[in-house]
């Protein structure tokens, strides 16, 4: 490990305690019996059909893929996992975050993230990826301001139906976002240096709160779906890639790295 890595992850490390402290957990790679804290905080997440395996979360915290837990005393109130990939490269896919739902919004779901890259600088691991709902605004601004991740594809329907107590009813499309743990857009992202705005692109605007949308007008809400979806079908396909600006996306010309990253995930999953 070079001077400039070793310090990388020591300010990693730094950032994941403090976020934690802010948010008064702890945070705990759980294994063995263990598990079925995390199971709880899942069920109360997205609800009982959503529950992995406790034998499966077993096997992953065995294998290294870490099981990591905020815990208030010695309460869970938030846990994610992932796994290792190589599709495109060697990364963790983040597969699922779960805040119980009485501690959101206070900063939970950052620490919980914050772990997840020290832990994988720690092994030498500088890429995570996940999925995120392009229609969940929050959800974008933290993915892609907070973090400072980038959208490298954008998958229709890429669960299928879905029958959690999020997203029962509603189409699964989703962007993949990658975040490259050491780059100098995650650190200042994460230190929270002033960020430039997207340059001049292609506007794409989504609701303010489309979770309330859906739950009461479920025909206006999959309107707003099939319209999005055409748009980011257009866009990815002319070699656009989108960032967040005030109220929506920017799409914007890919960088030839992320559009040769892209194709060789492409062609990986094909």
């Amino acid at each position: 490990m070079t001077t400039d890595e070793a310090a990388i992850r020591d300010a990693a490390w730094a950032h994941a305690r403090r976020a934690a402290e802010s948010c008064g957990v702890d945070v705990r790679v759980l294994g063995g019996a263990d598990v079925a804290a995390a199971q709880a905080v899942v069920r109360d997440a997205w609800g009982p059909g959503q529950v992995p395996q406790g034998v499966l979360l077993q096997a992953l915290s065995h294998a290294g893929n870490a099981v990591v837990a905020a815990v208030r005393g010695e309460r869970p109130v938030g846990v994610a996992f992932g796994f290792l990939g190589w599709s495109g490269g060697l990364h963790l896919h983040s597969h699922m975050t779960a805040v119980a739902r009485r501690e959101r919004s206070r900063g939970i779901g950052l620490a919980l993230k914050s772990w997840q890259r020290a832990l994988c600088l720690d092994n030498g691991i500088t890429e995570m990826r996940w999925t995120y709902d392009p229609l969940i605004a929050r959800n974008a601004y933290f993915n892609l301001v907070k973090l400072g991740a980038g959208v490298q594809a954008f998958f229709p329907d890429f669960y299928g139906a879905m029958d959690d107590n999020v997203n029962c009813g509603d189409h699964s499309d989703r962007f993949e976002v990658s975040w490259q743990l050491a780059s100098p857009r995650a650190r200042a992202a994460l230190e929270r240096r002033e960020r430039s705005a997207p340059g001049a692109g292609q506007a794409v605007a989504v609701p303010a709160d489309f979770d309330a949308l859906r739950r009461s007008d479920a025909a206006a809400a999959r309107a707003v779906r099939m319209a999005a979806r055409e748009r980011f079908t257009t866009l990815f396909a002319d070699g656009l890639r989108p960032d967040w600006a005030e109220h929506g996306y920017v799409f914007t010309r890919a960088s030839v790295g992320a559009e040769q990253q892209a194709a060789r995930i492409g062609a990986a999953r094909g």
